[in-house]
């Protein structure tokens, strides 16, 4: 049987939200899609989703349609469905912990906060799936924590966020290389 591998890129669905901070899951998980010709326009289980075989690997690519608080809705019943193990998934979302431009690759942990993780952990009753945190930052003083992740990156923040997710994507590859975490952790982070 082949083992399917899962990428989860995190957002909000909806133009309205198209290239904001909090769609950096989308955004990272569409370059690998691209690269790879793959189309994320299945609708299924209430996400949008598209499959190939990248490397000798089957892969599918998902974008859950619920709203970020509600990712585990849209993910375990994949998992479920296409009999998916937690070690076979990683997730991409942006962290606000981390400078823009920078990436951290982790297998597992607490939500710290992340609307999306937090439901992941809830739906899937584990803390225990890899992913990829891509950096934002922190907002300035004069600006909401909503308002600045649902903001869009500014023309200077772009080359740095260009640099995170052509990391973000490099280690997408390499996991589906069957790269191990703490192999990962040590080349990216």
């Amino acid at each position: 049987m082949i083992i399917m591998k899962m990428i989860v890129g995190l957002g909000n669905i909806g133009p309205q939200y198209d290239g904001t901070r909090h769609n950096t899951g989308f955004m990272v998980v569409e370059e690998f899609a691209k690269k790879y010709g793959i189309s994320i326009k299945t609708r299924k289980m209430n996400a949008k989703m598209g499959s190939a075989f990248v490397n000798g690997q089957k892969v599918l690519v998902v974008e859950p349609t619920t709203f970020m608080n509600d990712s585990g809705i849209a993910v375990k019943p994949l998992m479920s469905y296409f009999e998916i193990e937690n070690k076979d998934v990683i997730v991409v979302h942006d962290d606000m912990d981390l400078p823009i431009g920078k990436i951290r690759i982790k297998d597992k942990g607490s939500a710290g906060g992340h609307n999306g993780i937090k439901s992941l952990i809830n739906n899937l009753g584990t803390e225990h799936f890899s992913r990829i945190r891509v950096g934002i930052a922190h907002p300035d003083k004069n600006n909401t924590v909503v308002n600045y992740v649902l903001g869009r990156f500014s023309k200077s923040q772009l080359p740095e966020f260009k640099i995170a997710t052509d990391n973000a994507v490099n280690a997408l590859e390499d996991w589906l290389d069957d790269v191990t975490i703490p192999e990962l952790e040590n080349r990216y982070n």
